[in-house]
């Protein structure tokens, strides 16, 4: 009788999870919509404005050039500038700053496909996802094409900032290990100082317990359970994309165009052998989540180095705290619906007994803070397999003059998204976040050149 009361306990909570999700989900898209068709009407209804009055720059637009872009990176389930009509992932604090980026990069698509999106995304060109990864995956090695790249003159003498939400600023680790590494062909110049700064806002760099309750297999970290949310979330991308509805893909995209599985491509048994789990990007584990869990990103940090001369910085958020030893939400309506069930579960994690621990040295109790999506110990800086330098920051003017190399890092008291989608619900804090760091990127951060030494013929 226990145990059908655990299992009917199991699936009310999978009933309210997906149903949670998918509210959110279309109040999403139905906030894009209405917002698109209020613009329509505006535009309708609103004068003309002459030609003239368009093309009159601005005074400084030359200074403005002259700026080092900020690009802002989308975490999972993200979208850039130009997906879900005119809403913004970062609730429009691109609008703080003269020149910021805001990429589409794949939503559901691996860490890895992401950084090579992002560079072709800034430099142009047809995206290259190295032929040797390509065929691993099962996945054509060329994507989408960038006529023009957002930022072409980008190399070292022109280097950029980033700031990532969530896995976004792994994203951003990765590509910058791709630059020191040399890793996309025919730019052979390339290296890790291209990358001027790097910001995280809720940053995924040692993984998270939620992807085990979401579905993940915490005995490999890899292979989903029979029943779970994901398993839900897989079959929907799975038919969304074999399904290939142009104007709903172009609003928006997983990101798994270079995987073929359209009707038109696939046809009916390819779409059986991606739902059967023998072929397509779930079947290959060439997609986010097993990037998410402690052993992925275990696996992907080995590769990934904090490097001498670029500044980095970290915003790691919680909304739990402790009563009588024991962890808990921090308030009941000061956490998203959206995440409220997952405070209360990763605050009381236990990693299976009968599996072995993700990392020498686990203990549970160090991953119970979190903020409903990942845990404040994996937000701060780069832990496993090897703790990378670093800083906690309480006020700003301890860490000044600011350091390359070290991660600096701040805990906010926030959950995942209070940063992004919705401007209104983070209130004065969003504005105290993104002021500081654009006023750090423009003002504070900046790389040190020796002087020149004069050649013998200019002293002649």
């Amino acid at each position: 009788m226990i145990r059908y009361g655990i299992v009917f306990l199991q699936l009310a909570e999978l009933f309210v999870s997906c149903l949670l999700h998918l509210l959110y989900g279309f109040y999403i898209f139905s906030t894009a919509v209405a917002f698109d068709l209020s613009q329509a009407l505006n535009d309708c209804f609103k004068p003309n404005i002459s030609e003239s009055l368009k093309e009159v720059e601005p005074q400084n637009a030359n200074s403005v050039d002259d700026l080092p872009p900020i690009v802002l990176v989308h975490g999972i389930f993200g979208f850039g500038k130009g997906r879900l009509g005119g809403l913004s992932y970062f609730a429009g604090a691109e609008k703080k700053d003269e020149r910021v980026l805001v990429p589409d990069l794949g939503s559901l698509t691996s860490i890895y496909d992401r950084a090579r999106e992002l560079f072709y995304y800034l430099k142009g060109g047809q995206v290259d996802y190295g032929e040797e990864h390509s065929k691993a995956c099962g996945h054509s090695q060329f994507g989408r094409i960038y006529e023009q790249g957002n930022y072409p003159e980008w190399d070292e003498d022109h280097p950029i900032h980033f700031v990532g939400h969530s896995a976004g600023a792994q994203v951003v680790r990765v590509l910058q290990q791709m630059l020191a590494d040399k890793a996309f062909k025919g730019y052979e110049n390339t290296s890790e100082n291209w990358i001027l700064s790097v910001t995280s806002l809720s940053g995924a760099f040692n993984g998270t317990t939620r992807t085990y309750l979401d579905g993940m297999q915490a005995e490999d970290g890899r292979s989903l359970k029979p029943i779970c949310l994901l398993q839900i979330c897989r079959l929907g991308v799975i038919i969304y994309d074999w399904l290939d509805i142009p104007w709903l893909k172009s609003y928006y995209n997983f990101g798994f165009d270079h995987f073929n599985m359209s009707w038109k491509k696939a046809g009916l048994m390819g779409l059986l052998d991606c739902l059967l789990g023998n072929a397509g990007p779930f079947a290959s584990g060439d997609w986010i989540l097993p990037d998410l869990t402690i052993q992925g990103s275990i696996r992907l940090n080995h590769k990934l180095n904090t490097f001498p001369n670029t500044f980095y910085f970290s915003y790691a958020t919680r909304c739990t705290r402790k009563i009588m030893g024991i962890t808990v939400p921090a308030s009941l309506f000061g956490v998203h619906p959206l995440f409220f069930i997952r405070v209360l579960q990763m605050s009381q994690w236990r990693h299976p007994p009968d599996a072995s621990p993700p990392y020498k040295g686990y203990r549970d109790e160090d991953w119970q803070d979190n903020d409903g999506a990942l845990n404040t110990y994996s937000m701060t800086h780069p832990r496993l397999p090897i703790e990378h330098p670093s800083c906690f920051v309480l006020n700003d003017s301890d860490c000044q003059p600011l350091q390359p190399g070290i991660w600096y890092y701040k805990i906010v008291e926030a959950d995942h998204i209070l940063f992004i989608v919705n401007r209104e619900r983070a209130g004065t804090q969003f504005d105290l976040i993104y002021d500081g760091i654009f006023e750090r990127c423009r003002k504070h951060v900046f790389r040190k050149t020796l002087p020149t030494v004069p050649s013998l013929s200019d002293l002649e």
